[in-house]
């Protein structure tokens, strides 16, 4: 588990809404991310919501010239494992299988055959390594 714990599981909608916009834009202002969210809040509330984060452990700020600049904590992939992790518990009672098999009935039509192969070379390796 990161310094950040679970990430997603801890964050409510406001917060998490935020730290998927600075996710996307890697570094980010309260403007920038104030910017990229559709029915953004008030300047002022998107820096309070940011500098909880910070004190949640989500996000770092640092100063770049006169502007504070806000990064993530954890690199996008682990927060996203982190985040479907918690996703799993909640919307599938902790089974992989039952969120896997949503998965894919969501997903058959836009895959492509390459796609399909990844995914079943990824299920031969968990079983060969016990997983």
């Amino acid at each position: 588990m990161t310094k950040s714990g679970r990430l997603f599981g801890r964050l409510s909608r406001r917060e998490r809404e935020i730290t998927v916009a600075v996710f996307r834009l890697n570094r980010a202002t309260v403007e920038e991310v104030r910017a990229s969210l559709s029915d953004a809040p008030t300047e002022s509330s998107v820096r309070a919501t940011m500098n909880i984060l910070v004190r949640k452990g989500v996000l770092v700020s640092r100063y770049d010239g006169p502007r504070k600049v806000y990064t993530p904590t954890v690199v996008k992939e682990k927060a996203g494992s982190e985040a479907f992790r918690e996703m799993i518990r909640t919307y599938f009672n902790g089974s992989a299988s039952l969120a896997v098999a949503s998965l894919l009935d969501s997903a058959r039509a836009e895959l492509t055959e390459t796609e399909w192969q990844g995914i079943v070379r990824k299920i031969e390796e968990a079983r060969k390594e016990g997983r």
